[in-house]
């Protein structure tokens, strides 16, 4: 049976997202509307042929990095999903709470300390199209992956299988039935030890390297250039105000 678990959404917060809608909007051919509404305090939506891919707002918290992704599941109860996570050992770092007439979002944390956001919808369901320019895989990068594959399991109902990488690594996908929806694995050691568990969004891209070298002119930094895997070729960048973010293309 279909979970109702699964990536619906995904935004931007950033110190300065004047700065963060220009970057990703110039490298995806995005358009921004941004919201008049005081309530929900400047948020912006980017489009892509007119529909709606990702969102974006300013910090509310100080202390929050310059800039990050927040990636949304789907949840026909944010209330009930907020309270399974605690029930499988992680803690609710946002309570369940409504965004106008849009919905209700929650904020969890995992047993990596890895954060994902719930979403139920009302108005606004989430990704209106995905691929090309948008979003394409999320995946977890955690500090002690172990506890964190069977609490998802938990919470969501997900399975999961997992690949040899070699060199004592593995991959873990968190399936629905057959179907591959997110993955997970270890931090990569390279990695600096303040860097704490996360969930990395990857965008969909035609060309890998091609979008990789125009983020890089665009103000981005390289962590792993253009690489191919089994399954197709990857990079991992940091906008320009130092957000984590993957490109994707699948074989």
């Amino acid at each position: 049976m279909a979970t109702s678990y699964r990536p619906v959404w995904m935004d931007n917060s950033s110190r300065d997202p004047d700065v963060t809608r220009a970057f990703y909007g110039g490298l995806f051919g995005w358009q921004m509307v941004t919201s008049d509404d005081p309530q929900y305090g400047g948020y912006a939506t980017a489009t892509r042929g007119g529909k709606a891919v990702a969102g974006f707002i300013g910090h509310a918290d100080p202390n929050m990095p310059a800039s990050n992704w927040n990636l949304y599941i789907a949840s026909p109860d944010a209330a009930a999903t907020a309270a399974a996570a605690t029930a499988a050992g992680g803690t609710v770092v946002m309570a369940p709470f409504a965004i106008g007439d849009m919905g209700t979002s929650a904020f969890i944390r995992d047993p990596s300390g890895a954060m994902l956001g719930v979403w139920q919808a009302a108005s606004m369901v989430g990704f209106e199209t995905q691929g090309l320019g948008a979003y394409g895989w999320g995946e977890l990068n955690a500090r002690g992956v172990g506890p964190a594959i069977p609490f998802y399991e938990q919470v969501f109902g997900w399975t999961q299988r997992t690949s040899d990488m070699g060199n004592g690594t593995s991959y873990t996908e968190f399936l629905d039935g057959e179907e591959s929806l997110l993955g997970a694995q270890e931090m990569a050691p390279q990695l600096p030890a303040s860097v704490p568990s996360f969930w990395l969004v990857y965008f969909a891209v035609a060309d890998v390297a091609a979008t990789n070298d125009a983020a890089v002119a665009a103000g981005a930094g390289s962590m792993v250039p253009a690489t191919d895997f089994s399954g197709g070729t990857f990079a991992i960048l940091t906008d320009p105000q130092g957000g984590a973010f993957g490109l994707l293309k699948m074989a």
